[in-house]
């Protein structure tokens, strides 16, 4: 798998609502900065991912320019990606134009998000 199949596994599975800790590097050093978080360490991020996934449902995600750059066991990608979803528990709907960007490392299991950033686009 490249990194670029990585992230786009990692789409797929938000769409679906499946489990996206998998797609993250387990160390308590990995970062995941979303629209309205910070979660540092793995078993941070597992959590934070887990209740994303238990409250939101109906993911959109349109990925409109994923770019990837690979080297010796790492890689960077950025992309601008229209999300959209509904949360269950205020019962509303969130759509939002993001930018997002991180690193991949190649581990034995594949590749692993070692960080991530994703903002709202003003």
């Amino acid at each position: 798998m490249t990194p670029a199949e990585a992230v786009r596994a990692y789409y797929d599975a938000l769409r679906a609502g499946e489990a996206l800790a998998p797609f993250f590097l387990e160390s308590p050093t990995v970062v995941k900065v979303g629209v309205t978080e910070r979660l540092v360490g793995y078993a941070e991020i597992a959590r934070g991912l887990r209740e994303q996934t238990r409250t939101t449902d109906d993911w959109v995600v349109e990925s409109r320019d994923l770019r990837t750059v690979d080297r010796d066991g790492f890689a960077a990608f950025s992309d601008d990606v229209r999300l959209e979803w509904y949360d269950t528990e205020s019962f509303e709907e969130h759509a939002h134009d993001t930018r997002w960007s991180g690193t991949l490392a190649d581990t034995d299991d594949g590749w692993r998000v070692a960080g991530m950033h994703v903002s709202v686009a003003e």
